[in-house]
């Protein structure tokens, strides 16, 4: 009750996902609706706070604060910035990195709100290898089951909305419908037509920044691979995440 008293955003909504699963075409669609703010990645539980005297710890410590609670004060009012600048309702955050800490982001937001993003994982493996030149290939693997393990284990933990990118590709209306009973917001038809409002820069390290996203309109998705095609190694995921 207390961190919920003290958040001036009470109930943000994040997107849990793994990298290169499609959330920056996601996020483009929910910030053209008028009451929506989705902003570039921001990576608030990468931000920290420092005490570097006595005197500041002793104080924080009279006011009860210890750094976990500044930062996630420092998060909220971060949040809040984003949200009063837009002159929107509603802000949605979609770092992926989140759902690698999504215990914290529960923690400071006790009354968030959460849209599950999945992708084949398969294809979230080739688009990992292909966006991560420097890295090997078994590198890249490793780096998406260690996301989407975790929004395993997020999906099981928290309630929210589940949207497939392969069910948003092809039906993007009828999903962003969703998208907008689940938000509690009216529906506007131009959303799937994000190209028409200024999202700004698509710069990597803070989102896709692909051709694909720079088209402007949601565009068709990839056929998802037969059963023979996963490698073995991502089955228990695919199995998981319901693509086996």
């Amino acid at each position: 009750m207390k961190a919920l008293l003290e958040r001036l955003v009470a109930s943000p909504v994040f997107v849990l996902s793994s990298i290169r699963s499609g959330s920056t075409l996601l996020r483009c669609v929910l910030d053209t609706h008028t009451r929506i703010h989705a902003p570039h990645e921001l990576h608030l539980v990468d931000l920290t706070v420092g005490m570097d005297s006595q005197f500041v710890r002793l104080a924080m410590q009279v006011a009860q604060l210890d750094e976990r609670e500044l930062e996630h004060l420092l998060w909220d009012r971060l949040l809040h910035r984003e949200l009063a600048r837009s002159g929107k309702q509603l802000v949605v955050d979609k770092t992926p990195t989140n759902v690698l800490r999504w215990r914290r982001v529960a923690e400071c937001w006790p009354e968030a709100r959460y849209i599950f993003l999945l992708r084949h994982p398969v294809h979230v493996v080739e688009s990992a290898i292909a966006a991560r030149p420097h890295a090997t290939p078994a590198e890249s693997t490793e780096l998406v089951e260690l996301f989407l393990t975790h929004l395993r284990e997020a999906r099981r933990a928290l309630t929210g909305l589940t949207v497939r990118y392969e069910d948003f590709t092809a039906h993007p209306e009828r999903v962003s419908r969703e998208l907008c009973e689940y938000l509690d917001v009216p529906w506007e038809a131009g959303m799937v037509e994000y190209g028409k409002r200024d999202h700004g820069p698509f710069l990597s390290g803070i989102g896709d920044f692909t051709d694909r996203i720079r088209a402007g309109r949601v565009l068709p998705g990839r056929p998802q691979p037969t059963n023979a095609e996963i490698p073995e190694g991502l089955r228990p995921l695919c199995r998981t995440l319901g693509y086996l």
